[in-house]
């Protein structure tokens, strides 16, 4: 049995990643940052919350918040229909309090590898909670500021407590 070489590895700085289509964009993320894409289910609504707040998402027995992307970056709303999804986020650390944060896709996201040579970033300015506008294979699409996004929610949370 022979040892692998170096040349024998997967190239390391290709990232499994999903493109997840919201209202009017894409959103570009590491496949790893998504826990699992599932249809739509039942959604407490939060009487007073701000629109972006849909509401508290029912997943495995946990209850998480559920965030319009579009919403929380200033635009309308999206209808939802019968291709939409939610995108369960692992949360990266902001707080221990939340651990996952779900975001309404308006369809089935596509598994794509993305390389840093493929990856242009748009000349055009990121909006509130888009880390980056990019451009990959041809295809527009934002990289979400994901932390940003537990923050808001966070911050939201705390002020349903009080």
């Amino acid at each position: 049995m022979s040892v692998p070489q170096p040349t024998d590895a997967p190239d390391t700085r290709e990232v499994a990643s999903l493109l997840i289509p919201i209202q009017g964009q894409t959103l570009l993320v590491p496949n790893v940052s998504v826990a699992e894409i599932v249809p739509l289910g039942q959604i407490d609504t939060v009487s007073g919350a701000p629109g972006w707040y849909l509401g508290d998402y029912h997943w495995r027995d946990l209850t998480i918040p559920l965030v319009s992307f579009e919403v929380l970056c200033g635009g309308d709303q999206a209808a939802i229909g019968n291709s939409a999804r939610v995108a369960v986020f692992n949360t990266t650390g902001v707080s221990e309090h939340i651990h996952f944060v779900a975001l309404m896709a308006q369809g089935l996201p596509r598994l794509v590898r993305v390389t840093p040579d493929e990856l242009q970033v748009r000349n055009e300015a990121a909006g509130p909670f888009e880390r980056m506008p990019v451009r990959w294979a041809g295809e527009s699409a934002v990289i979400p500021d994901i932390p940003e996004v537990e923050q808001r929610v966070l911050d939201y949370l705390k002020t349903r407590v009080e």
